[in-house]
């Protein structure tokens, strides 16, 4: 059965230190919905979007997720943490085992934690962004192929996504840039208000070549501010540095050290994504920085046609092993993990320019590829027992 309206439940921090990439993201999956899932769609459905804010919290979260499903809600989105994802996934499989008539589907679209579509994977859970594990696989390639880099430092929040960074980076460096080493490491908590004045001494005085953090927020914004007052020109790899606040940080550095984003979109992409894109910072003032909302939307449009039925049992059956047109290409769900299998590219902050015009937050710096890689470069074997209904 098709109904005509799909509600989508987003599960994220809208206060607190994360509050600014939850409300971007919220306002990205709602201008996605708007954008792509109206009446005229394929499949004939609206998709609408609200907003519960879990805080930063798993307990939040399982009280929203339970409000919501009360709610009449069937499908729910997260992404901030792989802490909360664990504990999203673990609510839902319970859910749906007790209640198979009302069943709820998960779509993480930022929770990088390989767990989650490995041991720790459920047939309920699908995740729309490359994992960690994919993200430091890209990173280590393209560190491996610099010719004069031999020594890098880690500095990362002491988070369940920090430490899963630091430790696949290791990893991935092992297998397949052998000549780069880890020549200094450190954790620290999140979202405190830490001083990195001491962490950018140390890597300084490591002799450092390169400096990697999946920091976030807040805490990556003070680590380019202080890399700035420091006077240091170190080169800077990251994950979210297209996050709201950061590019403006790095602008005001004025390109001092080199920065580089591994992610799985950039400033410059082309297409339909690139104008919906342009619009969003028209009606928001705001960057589009989580481009997996588009894959989510469209991923769900495109099963629910060719399911007819907006029924979350019956949209996850169609889904797995599904190929779809994502907002790069074609992507696929992996059958065995429910893991999206995308590509990731390697981005330069450089100055804007004719072949890259499109700026970072209304600054005159953007993020111009340099790399891309496949996602059959980065996918492994998969440990996932899924246990299907």
């Amino acid at each position: 059965m098709v109904e005509p309206r799909v509600r989508i439940a987003f599960i994220d921090p809208l206060s607190g230190p994360t509050a600014g990439i939850g409300r971007n993201a919220l306002r990205t999956w709602q201008f996605m919905a708007r954008k792509l899932g109206g009446v005229d769609n394929p499949a004939g459905v609206s998709l609408t979007v609200a907003g519960f804010d879990n805080k930063g919290s798993p307990q939040e979260s399982l009280n929203a997720m339970k409000a919501a499903i009360d709610q009449g809600f069937r499908y729910i989105v997260q992404g901030n943490g792989s802490g909360v994802a664990t504990a999203i996934v673990e609510a839902v499989e319970r859910h749906n085992l007790r209640h198979p008539d009302r069943a709820v589907l998960y779509i993480n679209y930022a929770a990088m934690d390989p767990v989650l579509t490995q041991e720790g994977c459920s047939y309920w859970h699908v995740r729309i962004d490359a994992d960690t594990s994919m993200k430091t696989q890209a990173l280590a390639r393209f560190l491996g192929s610099q010719s004069d880099l031999e020594r890098v430092y880690l500095l990362n929040q002491n988070h369940a996504h920090g430490q899963q960074a630091s430790f696949h980076f290791k990893e991935a460096l092992t297998r397949l840039a052998p000549r780069v080493s880890v020549v200094g490491e450190a954790l620290h908590p999140p979202f405190q208000g830490q001083d990195f004045s001491p962490l950018v001494q140390q890597v300084q005085a490591s002799g450092a070549q390169a400096l990697v953090t999946a920091n976030g927020g807040s805490d990556l914004q003070e680590l380019v501010a202080c890399m700035v007052d420091k006077k240091m020109e170190t080169p800077l790899y990251a994950y979210y540095l297209n996050h709201p606040g950061v590019p403006a940080v790095l602008a005001d550095a004025r390109r001092r050290f080199p920065a580089y984003q591994v992610a799985c979109g950039h400033t410059n992409l082309p297409g339909r994504v690139g104008a919906l894109a342009r619009e969003f910072r028209r009606e928001t003032g705001e960057d589009l920085v989580f481009y997996a909302a588009y894959d989510g939307v469209a991923m769900l449009i495109h099963a629910m046609r060719f399911a007819e039925s907006t029924d979350a049992a019956r949209v996850t059956a169609r889904i797995s092993g599904m190929l779809f047109k994502g907002f790069n290409g074609p992507v696929q769900i992996n059958p065995e993990d429910h893991q999206l299998q995308k590509g990731v590219f390697v981005s330069r902050w450089q100055n804007v320019n004719a072949e890259y015009p499109v700026a970072a937050e209304e600054t005159d710096f953007t993020f111009a590829p340099i790399r891309y890689f496949e996602a059959g470069q980065l996918s492994g074997n998969s440990s996932c027992q899924m246990r299907r209904p």
